[in-house]
């Protein structure tokens, strides 16, 4: 008899003779209780027994039970037991067959020990239920007794994952009518329960280590604590020799507690009796997304960033300058340089807005911008914005152009054509101010 199971049938008769043995009792009576045990967990009296209660606990992998605790029986019977047989990919997704978990079962309480039993790990790797689904050499050893036969005894056994020919849900499982070619396809939704009992493992593994209580500790008392790596050991010599600890720890906010079955969380699954009924929902609120006001170009700076309309008054007030004052003079001549130095003003605050967002926002990868303006507005090209000269005459260019067409788009019919000796002389005054470009 493998070591594994010799230690279960032993803490089985422990528990048993604690149970039934009363303080005070004298030596003949402590002599019948033991050989009663010994009788009761012999393999000749407990197989069989254990083989007929088999069949009060179903192994499933999604017990219906998480979803409304009486779903398991209705009037077409029992709910099926599902087993999910998902093989592991590297497809990406948290799902069964990805996540290594412990099966699942749901049923009679009083047949957990059979469960327990049948899920025993063997010295293989495998369960004691795998071995005799195999009829391997050990499970043929095991249920060879003289009370029962082999087959009956497996038969009884395999009874715990043997589920009917008719697929059989309940109604108080939530259900989707999903579409298929000629009509639909009902599906009961379940709950993966190792994959949620496996999440709380791991929660509670970064809440209570020894690491974490550590961690937790030395912020208490102020003390310093950096770095993963470190362990207790490593701890108690840093405090004896009055050193830094160096170590970590992590922390969740916002966990939500959920209970299943309430004072019987037996009467849900196993795994949700081992666990006290409680798992952890770690936050599913939706991403909350920061409202841009400022969008880094993609193609060209003067059509995405900034545009003829954000001018629009300044465009407007040099056409009312220029039609209602037919003089050309001094005076005239400054407010309307004026106004050509305002537009340029608000492409250069536009302009420092854009370069705030460029590292996060520009993708060399599809960005269509032309050279001239991957240099003006990336700030990681700040050093040859400083050191070339070249793309700044282009781009002073570019924006003598938006200015000349930007009256002429806005007015429409409205304006007064513009001359190239007007153009020259927009482009003099924004070459006049160019330093404020770079």
């Amino acid at each position: 008899m493998e070591k594994v199971i010799a230690e279960f049938f032993d803490k089985r008769k422990a528990a048993w003779l604690k149970k039934n043995l009363h303080a005070g009792a004298d030596e003949t009576m402590i002599q019948a209780k033991e050989q009663e045990c010994s009788e009761q967990f012999s393999l000749e009296n407990w197989l069989p027994n254990a083989a007929k209660r088999a069949g009060q606990m179903s192994i499933s992998t999604h017990p219906c039970t998480f979803s409304h605790p009486s779903s398991r029986k209705n009037k077409n019977g029992y709910a099926s037991s599902i087993i999910a047989d998902s093989q592991a990919s590297n497809d990406g997704y948290l799902r069964s067959g990805n996540v290594v978990v412990e099966a699942d079962a749901l049923g009679n309480a009083a047949a957990l020990d059979v469960y327990k039993f049948l899920t025993l790990n063997m010295q293989d790797g495998q369960t004691l239920l795998s071995h005799i689904e195999q009829d391997s050499d050990l499970a043929q050893q095991l249920l060879k007794i003289k009370a029962e036969s082999y087959s009956t005894l497996k038969e009884g056994f395999l009874a715990m994952t043997n589920s009917d020919a008719d697929s059989i849900t309940s109604s108080k499982i939530k259900q989707v009518y999903f579409p298929v070619e000629n009509g639909y396809h009902q599906l009961s939704i379940l709950s993966a329960s190792g994959i949620v009992f496996e999440l709380r493992k791991r929660i509670d593994t970064i809440r209570f280590s020894e690491e974490t209580k550590i961690a937790r500790t030395c912020e208490k008392n102020n003390e310093m604590y950096i770095g993963p790596d470190a362990g207790a050991r490593d701890f108690a010599k840093c405090e004896k020799n009055n050193e830094m600890y160096i170590g970590g720890y992590k922390q969740l906010a916002n966990l939500t507690t959920m209970g299943y079955g309430g004072t019987k969380p037996q009467n849900i699954s196993v795994l949700n009796n081992q666990n006290g009924g409680k798992v952890h929902l770690l936050p599913s609120e939706p991403p909350k997304l920061i409202k841009r006001d400022i969008h880094f170009p993609t193609v060209d700076f003067f059509s995405q960033s900034f545009s003829y309309f954000q001018c629009r008054d300044l465009f407007y007030a040099l056409h009312d300058l220029i039609f209602l004052n037919h003089k050309n003079n001094r005076h005239i001549r400054s407010a309307r340089d004026e106004y050509y130095q305002a537009i340029m003003d608000r492409i250069i605050e536009r302009m420092w807005r854009v370069r705030s967002v460029s590292e996060a926002q520009y993708n060399p990868d599809t960005s269509q911008l032309n050279p001239t303006q991957k240099i003006w507005l990336c700030m990681a090209n700040e050093a040859q914005r400083e050191d070339e000269n070249d793309w700044l005459d282009m781009l002073c260019t570019d924006i003598a152009k938006f200015i000349f067409n930007g009256y002429e788009k806005l007015l429409g019919k409205k304006t007064f054509i513009f001359s190239d000796g007007e153009f020259k002389h927009i482009h003099k005054q924004v070459v006049k101010h160019k330093e404020a470009l770079r």
